[in-house]
């Protein structure tokens, strides 16, 4: 029956919205690769933005600000692949599991969303098939082939935090996130904090677990990839400027880890 609920709905995606992700840098040498689930902030037009003004969709609870255009900078200046997603994470968020309460958010840091609320199961199930599944799918192609070509790989999860979060401000430069395997992530901590004019948390302002997060528990721990999640701050990457002098610090700490990273595979 949900099935043929599924096939009652209008569709999701028209022909002038945008696609799901861009990838960047395709045939990228470098052994680095980039994922930034939350670089979007789209909404199918379908859907009417939710519900919200664009004001709410341009604040944090939209997308990582300024992760995008980090992400794409470092690729460039690695020759690295990379992956962002166009959709708003209150669409859907891809870096939750399926079963997580907030992988289609009904309220998000006070924000009431309109269009989540009373979804169907099949309303859910068509935002996976549309947006979820096939994001992920392109991530899994990618790292198949290099697996099936014995290209290493040294993943990294791009993020961006806000700076001021129910009312505490967060004094954190970055953060460095990480469940099991600490390799990348301990390497990076360390790294970031000799740069001597960071504030660098240790698992904050989140930390990973596998019924919170997605990417680590599944590209990351399920492959057995050298990884690591970050996350930088969105008012030091919210304009180009920004974007551009954290990918040349990045660069530049990635590329004298990276000898290190490789020998751990």
């Amino acid at each position: 029956m949900a099935d043929a609920g599924l096939h009652t709905l209008p569709t999701l995606l028209g022909a002038d919205d945008p696609a799901i992700y861009s990838v960047h840098r395709a045939q990228g040498t470098s052994p680095f690769l980039l994922l930034a689930d939350h670089a979007g902030q789209r909404v199918p037009r379908a859907l009417a933005d939710l519900g919200l003004p664009q004001t709410e969709l341009d604040r944090h609870i939209g997308w990582d600000i300024g992760i995008g255009g980090t992400t794409r900078a470092l690729a460039e200046r690695l020759d690295a692949w990379a992956i962002e997603q166009t959709y708003s994470r209150l669409l859907i968020d891809c870096n939750r599991p399926l079963v997580s309460p907030t992988l289609i958010p009904e309220v998000s840091d006070h924000t009431v969303v309109p269009g989540n609320a009373g979804l169907s199961p099949a309303q859910r199930q068509q935002r996976i098939d549309a947006i979820h599944a096939p994001y992920h799918a392109r991530i899994d192609a990618e790292l198949d082939a290099r697996r099936d070509a014995a290209r290493p790989t040294l993943l990294v999860m791009m993020h961006s935090f806000t700076p001021v979060m129910n009312g505490a401000v967060r004094p954190w430069h970055a953060g460095v996130l990480y469940h099991q395997d600490t390799r990348f992530a301990h390497a990076l901590l360390q790294a970031l904090r000799d740069e001597g004019d960071l504030v660098v948390g240790d698992n904050e302002p989140y930390s990973v677990n596998r019924s919170s997060d997605y990417a680590v528990p599944v590209h990351g721990e399920g492959r057995g990839l050298v990884h690591v999640e970050l996350e930088i701050r969105q008012d030091l990457i919210a304009d180009e400027a920004g974007q551009q002098a954290w990918a040349e610090r990045l660069e530049r700490i990635f590329s004298a880890l990276q000898p290190r990273l490789l020998a751990f595979g």
